[in-house]
Order: structure tokens, then sequence, then C-alpha cells
């Protein structure tokens, strides 16, 4: 049975379900350079899932790797049937779980379990934070506000201020809890800042003109 990168998804996110109690899937999330097919949250550690369907190739996979390091405590290849030498192409901890058929219907099966990223870094996951998700991990820890501070600025102090397990925690947290509503609340505080963009250089091209 040949799946499709659709086909196989819907049977991925079962299988999250079934295992973990809490758990939130983002879908082509950016990691880096690269997106990843499915990013997991869980309470502890994320996971980072590459699809490769059977009608994938691996002309990629050997750069979405180095980022699926970075960013995932663990990783796995989720691989269609013909994929049958895939673990030439990933490294020795990330783990595999192959599609197949059993009755009829696909199933999933884990051939290999994931051993934790030797390369994955705090500062990575910080990454994925927006400015107010790091404004709330100040305010949570009784830390200045730093409003006008770059996000890599603040994610910098935090990495010095925090112990690490505690701040990936809260990083867990916050991703749980991600309202992408936000973005429709500020759409039209946005179309009026730029329109008094827009207004302020009409003024000063009417005053260079009177020069």
């Amino acid at each position: 049975m040949k799946l499709k990168d659709a086909d196989i998804r819907p049977l991925l996110f079962d299988l999250l379900d079934e295992r973990h109690g809490k758990v939130r899937t983002y879908e082509e999330l950016y990691i880096g350079d690269c997106r990843a097919d499915v990013y997991a949250v869980l309470p502890d550690r994320t996971v980072g899932f590459e699809i490769k369907s059977d009608a994938d190739t691996y002309a990629r996979l050997e750069k979405q790797t180095v980022f699926y390091d970075r960013y995932c405590d663990y990783s796995y290849a989720v691989v269609g049937g013909t994929h049958t030498k895939i673990a030439d192409h990933i490294p020795e901890y990330w783990g595999i779980i192959s599609v197949g058929e059993a009755d009829g219907a696909p199933t999933l099966t884990e051939l290999r379990a994931p051993q934790k990223s030797p390369k994955v870094k705090t500062k990575y996951k910080l990454n994925l934070m927006w400015k107010r998700e790091l404004s709330v991990i100040l305010k949570n820890n009784s830390l200045p506000k730093y409003a006008n501070k770059s996000r890599k600025f603040i994610s910098d102090y935090l990495i010095k201020k925090l112990p690490e397990e505690e701040l990936c925690l809260q990083i867990y947290d916050l991703l749980f809890e991600r309202d992408y509503t936000v973005f429709e609340e500020q759409k039209p505080k946005k179309r009026v800042r730029n329109r008094m963009s827009s207004v302020r250089r009409g003024k000063r091209a009417a005053r260079a003109k009177k020069k």
C-alpha cells in the first residue's frame, strides 16, 4: 500500500494521541532554514517528525536533519514501505516509524526508538518564541521587561538567568498555550499604523518642496 504525505499525517496524529495524554502538534513549523512536517510538544520534551512518503526522495534530508537535531529533543523519520534504506540517510539516534498494512488498513509501526539529539540547544528552542511569549517568561520569573530590546537580547538574557531545564519547561508551556488568533486582533491596528506612516511621508515631501 503506497500512501501520500496527506494519508500518513492522520495516522501519526492518532498515534501521538494514543501514546501521550497531553500533546500539541504543529504542522510545517519553521525550524531554522527548514520546516518540520510535524513538531510535537510534550510536557517535558519536543519531538520532530520528518515524513517521507513513497513518492518522496532523500534530496533534502541531509540538510533537514541538521535543523531537526537543533530544535527537537527527539526526531523520527516516518517512512513509506519503499524506504527500506532510510537508516542509511539519518543519524543513528533518530527513530524510525514505518507505514505498513494490516487487514487492508494502513498502520504505523515503530522500528527504532529515538535517542536524545546531542545537538539540541535551548537557544534554538527560544527562536521559536514570539516576543510576547518571551515577555511572559520574563514576567513569570520577576525579571526586567526589556520591552525595547530585541528577541535575541531577551533570549540570551533568559539563558543566562534561568536554569536550562526550567526554561525549557516554560517554553513548552507557552507552545501548548499559543494562540494564533492574536494576529487577527492586530490586523486593524497594523493598517492604522501604515496609514499614519503614509501621511507623515506626505508631509515630509511637502516640506521638502517648499524648501
